[in-house]
């Protein structure tokens, strides 16, 4: 998979999605990125904490996977974004969003570029 067209593309379905990057399963960024004139809401080093967090979650997550089958999405509606994860493989993808982002169609959409 070609992760930065995968990412580009993803930042299109939304004009409300700020953010959308792979990560690595030690936490690393490699894809993708912010949108193109906009700020990160936290400093370089809170990324690296966040991404990190979030392949231990995504990890963890998979302890139930034999019970109630793999996960698709994670979404947490927070009060200054809507902050979604897609398992890739070994990697994960990292969804930022402002509120009014349309949550009931958008992941669908990214599960179905996955191929899911």
């Amino acid at each position: 998979m070609d992760y930065e067209k995968f990412c580009k593309k993803v930042l299109e379905l939304d004009s409300k999605i700020r953010f959308a990057g792979a990560i690595n399963e030690k936490g690393r960024l490699f894809a993708g990125g912010m949108k193109d004139g906009l700020k990160s809401l936290e400093d370089s080093k809170d990324d690296e904490m966040l991404y990190m967090e979030l392949v231990l979650r995504t990890k963890m997550r998979r302890e139930f996977d034999h019970v109630l089958g793999p996960v698709k999405f994670a979404m947490s509606y927070r009060e200054k974004a809507i902050v979604m994860s897609f398992p890739i493989d070994e990697n994960v993808l990292l969804i930022s969003a402002e509120q009014g982002f349309d949550f009931t169609n958008v992941p669908f959409k990214i599960l179905k570029i996955l191929g899911y």
